[in-house]
């Protein structure tokens, strides 16, 4: 069995190499004030109701419903993440055009502070197919404190309906850096 040496170099850093082997193997943990903690935010999220939403307009999705939120940072009444840790989060989200109208571009937008800051793929479907998604995923720095991502999304339909379904209208985050 291995042991772990760690040593306090000037920096204010500690590497953790491994004993006695010919690998030049390192981690590296950089230094931090404060207490760190390798657990960051994470949340999941879906529609719990069906949403009718304005054609060709972008529309925040109400994503009512956890399935889980480790730190408490998501709320279900503004549809807001809004994380308490400063770093690097992917996010992904997914919607899903349910209704008796052939839509014929379907795309779902991450906002960042209230503007666009990510379109997802367009789900332009042929006529007579009455569901459409759009689904992505991305990397976002979001600061800790003021920083709140939100998912919207843009349907060309005669009558636009986001789904209430836990597989096909979600959002989620967690931090990653």
């Amino acid at each position: 069995m291995s042991a772990i040496k760690l040593s306090t170099p000037s920096s204010g850093s500690i590497s953790l190499t491994p004993a006695d082997t010919a690998s030049d193997v390192t981690i590296t943990v950089p230094a931090v004030t404060g207490t760190m903690d390798i657990q960051g935010p994470a949340f999941s999220a879906y529609a719990g109701s069906n949403q009718t939403i304005t054609s060709s307009t972008f529309t925040k999705i109400e994503i009512n419903t956890e399935e889980f939120d480790t730190a408490n940072c998501y709320n279900t009444s503004t549809y807001r993440f809004t994380p308490n840790v400063a770093g690097y989060y992917q996010v992904s989200g997914c919607i899903n055009n349910y209704s008796s109208t052939s839509p014929t571009r379907v795309f779902a937008t991450i906002y960042k502070n209230g503007s666009v800051y990510k379109r997802f793929n367009d789900g332009a479907v042929s006529s007579g197919t009455f569901y459409a998604s759009s689904e992505g995923s991305a990397l976002v720095y979001l600061n800790g404190s003021t920083d709140y991502i939100e998912l919207y999304g843009f349907i060309v339909a005669s009558t636009a309906t986001i789904a209430a379904d836990s597989a096909y209208v979600f959002f989620q985050a967690s931090l990653v850096r």
